[in-house]
């Protein structure tokens, strides 16, 4: 099957593979304040292909961090919906160096099992799919034969996701009236595997917190002091250790109260996804076995039930040799992803109850819980504006609408806090795979399902157009 929003997008490849050789050599690492030059010239450079490519408003929105970059192009259609594309300019820490086959900010092709593939530092994560839009909106240009689109696009690229989006909240605020649409279409996902037309209908939200427990005002000689006096590294690792019962779930009281269960129609949805447990445990998971709450299979577990994971341990003595001590405090970082319905100010004080509740006599606890959080969203199954994005999809893929799967992303980012301030339904559209190593060394992106990104977004444009008018 063919189509011209194809014919475009196949015709002008080189495009897309020239912006991305450009844009992903700047190291537009949020993180790192030496980069912060580097996130400027990552805004600039992405202002520059938009107004090129023909937005007649393109703006560069400054924050109190990184800045974010906006673009607007109106419809001439009276009455014409209002699409907001979100995703962002800024990529992870590229440590450890020394695990790149190539240099990280160095685009290289590479031919792979399944097409081509490009490696670098924001291939997928999330150059690659802010990056297939530009081609897309020309695609629909063109193959409608249109000056202006079928809605009004909007772009909304920040530059601190990848460092928590701590200045997003207070920018959509100041630009809700700018920003203001009819739906919310976030490309920072992807789809279940190559080939495989999917839509994420969901992300988890997030709630992080530091514990300290401390015992004894010093450090103590553990010859002396030994067996006499508690220890806060054996209560921190006891406590660790009762954050699960003996069926993986997380023994907070009052955790899972506001969680919203899978539907039998939701757990069929997903049970679709193709899915080789094994080729996952030995490729991306990198693991031995598989780990986690009874009764759910590992994708419902990693999209759609609700976590709490160690992130980190310290204290006493961790250098050479051994230094023979009872430590005065002990540390520990835990993270919470959350599903529909619970809330990230709720966990703080869950957490402090439950720590009061299970340290020793002689320990003192602190629990550490930063203010926000991230709250998890999810798309509605049913309405004109996911209909709409499962045809553009289908048509990508040469497929039915019908038979476009769905999945969930574990992830968490700021789309519930857009959806929030702006009020509009959320849809994805991203063309990651799981196998694309983001966050890790070696990040890639298969170029094939940029192309067919690409496509997709331009047949959604036509297709939320055509919603409206039914």
């Amino acid at each position: 099957m063919t189509s011209a929003e194809r014919d475009f997008v196949l015709d002008h490849l080189d495009d897309l593979h020239a912006d991305l050789d450009a844009w992903l050599r700047i190291p537009s690492i949020s993180a790192d304040p030496a980069h912060s030059r580097d996130v400027a010239a990552s805004a600039t450079w992405l202002a520059d292909a938009l107004r090129r490519v023909g937005f007649p408003t393109v703006e560069i929105w400054p924050t109190a961090g990184a800045p974010a970059v906006f673009a607007e192009w109106p419809s001439a259609d009276p009455g014409a919906p209002v699409a907001l594309v979100y995703g962002h300019h800024d990529v992870q820490p590229v440590d450890p160096l020394e695990l790149w086959v190539h240099p990280p900010f160095e685009p290289t092709r590479v031919e792979g099992p399944d097409g081509p593939e490009l490696h670098a530092r924001g291939a997928i994560d999330d150059k690659g799919n802010v990056a297939f839009h530009l081609l897309g909106i020309r695609a629909h240009l063109a193959a409608t034969g249109r000056e202006t689109p079928a809605v009004t696009v909007k772009l909304l690229i920040e530059g601190e996701e990848e460092s928590g989006s701590p200045h997003f909240p207070a920018l959509l605020a100041e630009q809700r009236d700018r920003l203001a649409c009819d739906v919310v279409v976030v490309s920072d996902t992807g789809m279940a595997a190559p080939g495989v037309p999917s839509a994420v209908t969901a992300m988890r939200g997030l709630a992080d917190a530091e514990i300290t427990l401390r015992g004894p005002a010093v450090d103590l000689h553990s010859g002396s002091f030994g067996g006499a006096v508690p220890n806060p590294l054996h209560a921190l690792a006891e406590l660790v250790a009762k954050l699960h019962d003996d069926q993986g779930r997380v023994t907070l009281p009052g955790f899972y109260d506001r969680v919203r269960p899978l539907s039998d129609r939701e757990r069929e949805l997903m049970s679709r996804v193709p899915f080789d447990e094994e080729a996952w445990l030995a490729g991306p998971a990198a693991s031995r076995a598989t780990y986690g709450e009874a009764g759910f299979s590992t994708l419902e577990r990693t999209g759609a039930r609700p976590t709490a994971e160690v992130n980190g341990m310290w204290g006493g003595y961790t250098g050479p040799g051994h230094k023979t001590i009872i430590p005065a405090e002990a540390h520990a970082k835990i993270t919470f992803r959350l599903v529909a319905d619970q809330r990230p100010e709720d966990i703080g004080p869950m957490l402090r109850d439950w720590v009061a509740a299970n340290v020793p006599a002689g320990i003192e606890a602190e629990v550490h819980t930063p203010p926000g959080g991230v709250s998890p969203c999810a798309s509605d199954l049913d309405s004109p504006a996911m209909a709409a994005l499962l045809s553009a999809i289908g048509q990508a893929f040469d497929t039915a609408p019908e038979d476009v799967l769905f999945t969930r992303e574990g992830g968490s980012g700021p789309e519930a806090a857009i959806v929030e301030a702006l009020g509009a339904p959320l849809l994805f559209l991203g063309a990651g795979l799981p196998t694309d190593r983001i966050h890790s060394p070696n990040e890639r992106v298969l170029l094939p399902m940029l192309y067919r990104g690409a496509e997709a977004a331009a047949h959604l444009w036509r297709e939320l157009a055509a919603a409206r008018q039914r």
